[in-house]
């Protein structure tokens, strides 16, 4: 736990014991339910400090004036979203994960870990973006190791309210995928304005890209489950 308070402090996030406490039972649950659901490839303590809990942790940066509510998509087994919820415990978090399997996992740690105010929502992202209770309400949208940035920005940008941003951490080499998806930003109402560099140590290179919405999404979208995939917008 080290290595996340130390970059964390590097990167002007605090955290206090009682959350390094947090992150280090969420990384035991982890590695305990891991053994039985499929989670992560990533097993050992301080990889899950790298890969997981600091990459989720970056997003903190770029999230622009601070927000009030967070959505992540495809949470899988939390991240980016619990990370953050643990960094900032007034956010108002939503978890879509549409694997019941995970979904499980992520309510139990919301109980382990004693959080308030998150919401497990056992759904696709197309279903949720079409909610009105849900749709353009977030004023951060994440999504980690999910799709293309192309078919992500029709998951995402429906449930960002305008003004918000859309956050997806993505690997070192994204310039052809930003390309290729700058189309469906801009139908969908948002605008790139960062892909920005993630150093974490002991690790690749890292990007986040940064989009920002800056109208409302035509009520074409998204489409039904399974089309954004399939035929991802050009």
């Amino acid at each position: 736990m080290d290595m996340l308070l130390n970059t964390a402090r590097a990167w002007g996030l605090r955290l206090d014991q009682q959350q390094i406490e947090q992150f280090a039972r969420y990384s035991a649950e982890l590695r305990a339910w891991n053994t039985r659901v499929n989670l992560t490839a990533i097993t050992d303590e301080e990889g899950i400090v790298a890969r997981h809990f600091l990459d989720s942790l970056r997003c903190a940066l770029s999230w622009g004036d601070t927000p009030s509510s967070l959505i992540d998509i495809g949470s899988g087994a939390g991240f980016p979203g619990l990370p953050l919820k643990i960094l900032r415990p007034e956010l108002r978090v939503a978890l879509v994960e549409s694997v019941g399997k995970k979904a499980a996992f992520l309510r139990h740690m919301i109980a382990v870990l004693d959080l308030r105010d998150v919401t497990v929502l056992n759904a696709r992202a197309e279903t949720v973006g079409r909610d009105p209770q849900h749709r353009e309400q977030y004023d951060v949208v994440t999504a980690r190791a999910v799709a293309e940035l192309a078919t992500l920005a029709e998951y995402c940008l429906p449930l960002c309210r305008v003004h918000g941003r859309v956050l997806a951490p993505k690997g070192s080499d994204i310039a052809d995928e930003v390309a290729r998806a700058r189309t469906a930003i801009e139908r969908l109402g948002g605008r790139v304005i960062g892909v920005e560099p993630v150093t974490i140590p002991g690790i690749e290179p890292r990007t986040l890209v940064v989009i920002a919405k800056v109208a409302p999404t035509p009520a074409a979208y998204p489409r039904a489950v399974g089309v954004p995939a399939r035929r991802p917008i050009h």
